[in-house]
């Protein structure tokens, strides 16, 4: 392929109405307006709508002033963002102008035209309007978290982030970023961004906050921005062997600096776990919590693939005879999977051969080059030979021609670059409409109806499901809206609806961009170097044509549905992430004998009582909804008087709202007097499938199915997270669309939340189950079985330390898991009594048969309990704990006791944690951590802070509720477009997001992308009632705190 170095004329830039342009014919109301804000901190920003080009440079470059003053060459490359690679590749970065602008090293400046088609870069910006109707179409629930993006110029200029909320709605971003002035800064919750340094004093990780990415860390030894060493960076290059530099374009795609991108790869090439980079090496992350983390790792992990990707197709290339140094250096720029594909697709095996590979093989490759380089000495009646398909006649030497030009316009980067950029500043909108085969199924089954009931049940077969499913899709049959303003559950919809063939969809490119395109190509990128006579012109001109209309524009189409759909599935995965973190703290409620009932109708409500440690007491089943319901009352009376229980959980499944009024029926006739018992309904999603899962047959063995669904519900409310990590978070029930995003990106995102919500509420070890140490960090099912097995032969452990004689516990595991494995010395001493013979200490030693633990480990090991096991402090850290033990006159029998807390509490006011931390040789963050482990009380939970279950006494029917009613419910879902809340009526009602303004929420919530999430409790109006369709509109009054 040929590219010649002439210069590019300027992008054109479209200022018309139009780009700003919401065209959107068929979205409702409701999605255009109400979109709420964060509270934006007052800096001085250049502008709320769109900006021009130039004035967007101004605003990228102005936070990196003092580094590099490139002031006068803002103008110029107004549309790019990437620099570490002119000098390497000359011909490469060329096209990829993006480069210069990220020369300040800036990782503010994410919007990178060039390198935005990593899906995984895509910044998620949140994307408000979701509409009424995802009612109808989806399940009730939604995914998707708002994921956060970091803008140019969104910062003050001490490093204080500020808060910018774009007035219109984004998903995703063309090759390129918005105008800074649209970008938002959007706090999300499942991966937040900074607005704010995060408070931490009362507790080392806060679940509900965004993280931070600040421009400075000042005071934190290991967190002082840094180069990447020479010859680290080398070898990062080397290993990936792409013409981009890692670091700049990862810092670009995450809009994370640079130096906390080198941190992170560094941590994650030591094999170091999310949980424990979050608590234990903060200052290292700049802060940033597990979520901002998983997604610099995911995007890394992206890139590396891209780079092993790229590898194989060059070596396929390479076999095939068919590459050269142009087209491996064209295959190492590319910046993501959309662009590599399309450079290697006619190339592909098996694949129809390229018109353009075609006429290459004819020879006429030669000819193409010379009549871009010497028009003046060409003459195409030489490659004529009669007889020879293809080479005929002129005619047809000259189409050979055309189309591999065609195909080099199409493959060009800097080309490419610049349809990219028209297509940003135009109004490219996609577009669904109902299917021919739909409407004409439709029309078929009410012709099948219209016969006559009985023939239509007859004839309807396999398709009496259809038509449900083609009206779920009714706000689809003719929608259009901005690529840049469709929100992500429109596009998982539309997916779905395509993908059951019940819609069709493209994308809408206006025909300014072909003529601009075109203008620019002949005039100036392909311009004939020489004169040319008039029909060598015509060939460019027809084959710029050819080239838009047969590759470029489905390539763009692609690249534009690739690019919606990957935003799509992140929002969607972050709300998974968002809702299952708050089901998993959820506040356990311990210290109660708790009966846990799974309602039914014809094989009865299977109950078991449980003690306050979980451990069945009685199960049975009993048969509330037949004759003889007095007898049953009778019994349950009995049972509540004999164990105690004045604590009912009721699943929600069938027969839920019977079997509830059931026992608010006996509790308002005081059938349990002198007890006071309460009812709560919890959600049993996933009960079920557990209930036969090897895990439960292997805990439960004796018990039927039906009966451990029982204890699962049961114990659902007395221990949330230890029972719902023996779940897989797919069918917990708390989002939609799963079926519609990544199955590999969901899973190792909900495994993800999973393995951070064990680790911070932390696992006793002597106590919890195998299946709850599977999910610590740095511990795996292997690992989790030997630590069992060891417990079972040589009794509780000790302390800490006695993990490293346990079979395949290495260093780098013991460093991972320490921090968050408890050893209770009050369970330890209730365990160690419970044993006949003696606490098995004496022959911890004894045990060297340890697979990776060395001689001195074994000798090496106390016997002695170490009371800071029983904090959050790590064992790296012990000397440090021990020596500010004794600067503030205390010890370690001391831990949690109110006259250390007083003591801690004066040194700190007196000397300042910085000034401590000094004394002690360590950093400003782990000493906070060991502050918070020495002052923390004995079994402190971090989900003491969360909600419990609410218990009641009374039911409430949907034939109740009243428009204007206010009522308290608790948030049981929260979707795309809304959040469920369950008002005690069997139905939850929808609070649609357009009600979930600022005012409404409190402070501490107004940075999140939703701002509601399960389990949280709300105070709601009923705006309206639909007793035929089961539908509850509320208003969102407040949050109560």
């Amino acid at each position: 392929m040929s590219r010649r170095l002439r210069t590019v004329c300027k992008a054109v830039k479209y200022t018309d109405a139009e780009t700003d342009v919401s065209f959107s014919q068929s979205v409702s109301s409701d999605e255009d307006n109400e979109e709420w804000r964060p509270p934006e901190s007052k800096v001085p920003r250049t502008t709320t709508t769109a900006p021009a080009a130039g004035e967007k440079k101004a605003a990228a470059k102005r936070p990196a002033k003092p580094k590099e003053p490139k002031e006068p060459k803002d103008p110029k490359v107004p549309k790019v963002p990437k620099a570490p690679k002119v000098p390497k590749v000359p011909k490469v970065p060329k096209p990829r102008k993006p480069a210069t602008e990220r020369k300040p090293r800036a990782p503010k400046a994410p919007k990178d035209r060039a390198t935005s088609g990593v899906s995984g870069g895509q910044k998620r910006k949140w994307v408000d309007g979701g509409e009424e109707a995802e009612k109808d179409e989806e399940e009730r629930g939604g995914a998707g978290g708002g994921q956060t993006d970091c803008p140019e110029g969104e910062r003050t200029e001490e490093g204080q982030p500020s808060i910018k909320m774009k007035r219109e709605r984004v998903s995703f971003t063309v090759a390129a970023a918005p105008p800074a002035g649209e970008w938002a800064q959007e706090e999300e919750v499942a991966s937040g961004s900074g607005c704010g340094v995060k408070k931490e004093e009362k507790e080392d990780f806060t679940f509900n906050e965004s993280y931070l990415k600040k421009q400075k860390t000042s005071g934190a030894p290991r967190g002082q921005p840094t180069a990447l060493p020479p010859s680290e960076a080398q070898s990062l290059r080397n290993d990936l062997n792409m013409n981009w530099d890692l670091i700049e374009l990862l810092s670009t795609l995450t809009c994370v600096e640079c130096w906390v991108c080198v941190n992170i790869v560094r941590l994650l090439r030591e094999e170091n776990t999310v949980p424990f980079m979050v608590r234990y090496r903060k200052e290292m992350i700049n802060h940033m919590d597990a979520d901002a983390v998983r997604d610099v790792q995911m995007i890394y992990e992206e890139l590396r693939s891209l780079a092993k990707k790229t590898q194989s197709v060059v070596q396929t290339l390479k076999k095939d005879g068919v590459l050269t140094a142009e087209l491996e250096q064209d295959l190492r720029s590319c910046r993501s999977a959309d662009e590599l594909d399309h450079m290697f697709s006619p190339y592909k095996k098996g694949s129809k051969l390229s018109k353009a590979r075609r006429a290459k093989d004819l020879g006429l490759e030669q000819a193409a080059l010379a009549l871009l380089d010497r028009p003046h000495d060409l003459d195409l009646r030489i490659w004529v030979k009669a007889g020879t398909e293809g080479l005929s006649s002129v005619e047809e030497v000259a189409t050979g021609v055309e189309h591999i030009l065609a195909d080099m316009i199409a493959k060009d980067p800097e080309t490419l670059t610049y349809i990219k950029t028209l297509c940003e500043n135009c109004l490219v909108t996609i577009q669904s409409s109902v299917s021919k085969s739909a409407l004409k199924e439709r029309d078929q089954e009410k012709q099948k109806q219209g016969q006559g009931q009985g023939q239509g049940r007859a004839g309807a077969g396999g398709h009496q499901n259809k038509p449900k499913d083609i009206e779920k899709f009714h706000l689809y049959f003719d929608f259009t809206c901005n690529v840049q303003r469709i929100q992500p559950h429109q596009t998982l919809a539309i997916n779905r609806g395509e993908s059951l063939k019940i819609l069709t969809v493209k994308v809408n490119i206006p025909d300014r961009v072909r003529s601009d395109f075109t203008r620019w190509c002949i005039n100036s990128r392909w311009r004939l170097k020489t004169f040319g006579r008039q029909e060598f012109t015509k060939i460019i001109q027809d084959a710029v044509e050819d080239s838009y209309k047969r590759l470029i524009h489905p390539f763009l189409s692609r690249s534009f549905r690739t690019k919606l759909t990957a935003a799509a599935e992140k929002e969607s995965i972050a709300m998974f992430v968002r809702n299952l973190r708050q089901c998993l703290l959820v506040c356990p409620v311990r210290g109660c004998v708790i009966m846990g009932v799974d309602p039914g109708f014809r094989h009865g409500c299977k109950l078991a009582i449980l003690s306050p440690t979980s451990q069945i007491l009685y199960t049975d089943v009993i048969y509330l909804h037949r004759s003889g319901q007095q007898r049953e009352a009778d019994k349950l009376r009995h049972l509540m008087f004999k164990y105690s229980c004045n604590r009912i959980v009721i699943g929600n499944g069938t027969a839920c709202r019977e079997t509830e009024s059931f026992f608010a029926d006996l509790i308002s006739r005081d059938h349990f007097h002198p007890l006071d018992v309460s009812y709560c309904i919890t959600n049993e999603a996933g009960a079920s499938i557990y209930s036969v899962s090897p895990e439960a047959v292997k805990e439960m063995p004796d018990l039927d199915p039906n009966l451990r669904s029982a204890v699962s519900i049961g114990r659902r409310v007395q221990d949330p997270l230890a029972e719902l990590v023996k779940i897989d978070p797919k069918h917990i029930g708390i989002g939609t669309y799963q079926h519609d995003v990544s199955a590999g990106a969901l899973k190792a995102a909900l495994d993800g939340v999973v393995q951070e919500c064990v680790s911070f509420v932390g696992v006793d070890i002597n106590i919890c189950s195998e299946t709850l140490m599977r999910h610590v960090a740095g511990l795996n099912a292997g690992r989790a079985r030997s630590i069992a097995e060891w417990r079972e032969t040589n009794g509780p452990f000790v302390n800490r330390e006695q993990l490293k004689l346990v079979k395949g516990m290495g260093p780098k595991s013991f460093q991972q898991c320490a921090g968050f494995i408890r050893i209770n010395p009050q369970n330890l001493h209730s365990l160690n009594s419970g044993r006949s013979s003696s606490p098995p200490v004496p022959t911890v030693p004894e045990k060297p048969v340890a697979k990776k633990s060395k001689a001195k480990t074994s000798v090496n090991i106390p016997s002695s309990p170490n009371p800071l096991d029983q904090t959050c402090i790590h064992p790296e850290s012990y000397h440090v704990a021990q020596r500010f033990l004794s600067l503030v006159g205390g010890s370690v029998d001391q831990i949690g006791s109110s006259w250390l807390r007083q003591s801690v509490q004066s040194r700190v006011q007196t000397s300042g944690v910085e000034e401590l931390a000094r004394t002690l040789d360590t950093s400003t963050e782990t000493l906070k951590l060991i502050i918070d482990g020495l002052t923390q009380p004995p079994g402190f939970d971090i989900r003491q802070d969360f909600e419990q279950a609410d218990f009641k006494r009374g039911v409430v029917s949907m034939q109740d509720l009243k428009v204007g009613a206010v009522l308290t419910g608790r948030v049981n879902n929260a979707a795309l477009f809304g959040a469920f809340v369950d008002i005690g009526v069997g139905q939850s009602g929808l609070i649609h997001k357009s009600s979930i303004t600022l005012d409404k929420l409190p402070a501490n919530q107004r940075r999140r992308s939703l701002a509601l999430g399960p389990g949280e409790r709300v105070e709601v109006r009923v705006l309206n009632v639909d007793h035929h369709r089961r539908r509850i509109g509320l208003d969102l009054i407040r949050v109560l705190q």
